[in-house]
């Protein structure tokens, strides 16, 4: 180590004076959150929670469309323990942690646990704004389209308020409404000027039929973003191919509980696809300012993955690139850890100190509650002042434009 610092001194100890910087956290959203917000002529259409056929209450899209989500999707309960196993799946707001969707209680949580700032996900409405619950069976018709942009309208003004009532601690990404560019434009303008800090957005537009994000249809989004210094999010989940918790990773004859151990792990992974494309597509050489996180997705793996590019791009005879893959990640790209134990600073290390930033993923099953710095205090030991400085606080600011 190049400090005098041991993994015996508590975490907080280690991270004085840092103001740390929380990149992925989750809001479980209020009942009310777009029927408050809805004019009269979509009151009955917006996201609500009805009883299903069981009588269980869920969330509901369009009158009767279920969304996929019966809970708050919080494993901190009210009482302030933490979920053992697959409990959580039916707790709802009023039963788990108000900090999951109130925003004073948010911030005192914060304080208490000596975070700075938390960046912003939904549930509901899917990790990308993807979701649309039962309108992908063929049994149902396409949901209209006015309906989604008035959702994804209404989802963006209240983030728009919790930031402003939060202070500028809370900053939720905004969600886009991928499936028209000129939509998406335009409220990506509006949500720039309301202060919003990112954009958020589906990873696998072609499966539904539209361009991938390398054609030119998505150019003059690119262009906004590198322009305005927007950067471009991609949490885990964030399509329909791999919106769900369980996906078709594991064996179908396991139990839910090893269901979601498998699925949760390969959705970490499912970011490699998403990373690997927006290299080799080229399209970083045409935006060199453009900056895109892999959310939720760890860290461990990306060292590796970007060697297997490379290697793979120059043995596949593809075409010339400017920089190698790790160079394009270093220069444009940015990942999360927060459960990694096993040399997590190495893991840093090789790929980048500048690239790398701490999350918590509160309050979603595998977050770090109620200890958010105790998981990993051997490896923040390891890094130097300036590093932790770095992966805990700065990157982030300079990703999200936030003062520290």
């Amino acid at each position: 180590m190049s400090d005098t610092l041991t993994a015996e001194r508590p975490a907080n100890e280690l991270l004085q004076d840092i103001k740390v910087i929380d990149v992925d956290t989750h809001l479980s959203e209020p009942h009310d959150l777009w029927t408050s917000r809805a004019p009269a002529k979509w009151l009955d259409r917006v996201p609500q929670v009805k009883p299903g056929p069981d009588g269980n209450p869920r969330w509901v899209l369009d009158g009767d469309r279920f969304m996929g989500v019966g809970s708050a999707c919080s494993v901190v309960h009210g009482d302030g323990h933490k979920a053992e196993g697959i409990e959580f799946t039916s707790w709802q707001v009023d039963e788990v942690h108000p900090a999951c969707s109130d925003t004073k209680a948010r911030v005192a949580l914060m304080d208490e646990m000596g975070v700075h700032a938390q960046v912003l996900y939904a549930n509901v409405m899917g990790f990308a704004g993807q979701g649309r619950g039962e309108a992908n069976s063929e049994a149902l018709p396409p949901l209209d389209i006015e309906l989604r942009n008035v959702v994804t309208k209404i989802f963006n003004d209240a983030m728009g308020e919790m930031q402003a009532d939060s202070g500028n601690r809370l900053l939720p990404m905004a969600m886009m409404p991928w499936w028209d560019i000129n939509e998406t434009l335009i409220e990506a303008e509006r949500c720039h000027a309301m202060g919003l800090r990112g954009i958020n957005i589906n990873s696998d537009p072609h499966v539904n039929g539209m361009p991938d994000l390398s054609e030119e249809y998505w150019y003059p989004l690119w262009e906004f973003c590198e322009d305005r210094d927007v950067p471009v999010n991609f949490h885990i989940g964030a399509s329909d191919a791999s919106m769900s918790w369980y996906g078709d990773s594991p064996w179908p004859s396991f139990v839910p509980a090893n269901k979601l151990a498998v699925g949760g792990t390969m959705m970490f992974i499912s970011n490699a696809k998403v990373i690997c494309n927006i290299i080799a597509s080229g399209m970083l050489d045409r935006y060199p300012k453009l900056k895109f996180v892999s959310v939720e997705s760890g860290i461990g793996w990306l060292p590796f993955i970007l060697e297997a590019l490379q290697y793979q791009m120059v043995e596949s005879g593809c075409q010339k690139y400017e920089l190698t893959a790790k160079e394009y990640f270093q220069r444009q790209m940015y990942g999360c850890f927060w459960f990694e134990n096993d040399d997590a600073a190495g893991a840093i290390r090789r790929l980048g100190v500048d690239n790398a930033m701490f999350e918590t993923d509160f309050p979603h099953p595998t977050c770090l509650f109620p200890d958010p710095f105790g998981q990993i205090a051997d490896n923040l030991a390891e890094l130097t002042v300036e590093e932790r400085r770095k992966v805990m606080s700065l990157n982030a600011a300079k990703v999200y434009n936030i003062d520290v």
